[in-house]
């Protein structure tokens, strides 16, 4: 198996509520097809699937699929950035569940959770730059 993920499926109560969150936060669909609604990322994509039909996929039943110890990482080349997005994400109907602040190793990141949830880290890393069209890439915290 190769070191990379190719697609990152969020299981969703509600379609059209976390798809109108996503396309608030500016992101632009790429495809919605089969019961799904994707956003192409950087070298992935992120997939919205029903919920029930995801525990079907896998076999199991819904309770199984429990809530996950997990965030999702959006790195930003700016510190302002970070409350800027956190700010754009409580406008769309994300619960912020850490304002945009400083971190004791240098950085300065944030948290909120989407409509269903999923919990995102918005982060400035001064030691990880990101690349020209993004791409994060691990340096650690300096």
């Amino acid at each position: 198996m190769e070191q990379r993920i190719s697609l990152i499926t969020l299981g969703v109560r509600d379609m059209e509520r976390q798809a109108a969150f996503y396309d608030a936060l500016g992101w632009q669909r790429v495809e919605t097809q089969d019961g799904v609604i994707a956003y192409d990322l950087i070298g992935q994509t992120l997939g919205l699937y029903p919920l029930e039909k995801l525990a079907e996929d896998i076999g199991v039943d819904v309770d199984a699929l429990g809530c996950g110890a997990m965030t999702l990482g959006h790195n930003v080349p700016s510190k302002k950035e970070v409350g800027q997005i956190i700010a754009r994400a409580k406008e769309a109907g994300a619960n912020v569940l850490k304002p945009a602040s400083d971190v004791f190793w240098g950085g300065h990141h944030g948290y909120f959770e989407d409509p269903e949830g999923h919990i995102w880290e918005i982060a400035h890393n001064p030691f990880s730059p990101l690349s020209d069209k993004g791409a994060f890439r691990w340096n650690g915290f300096g």
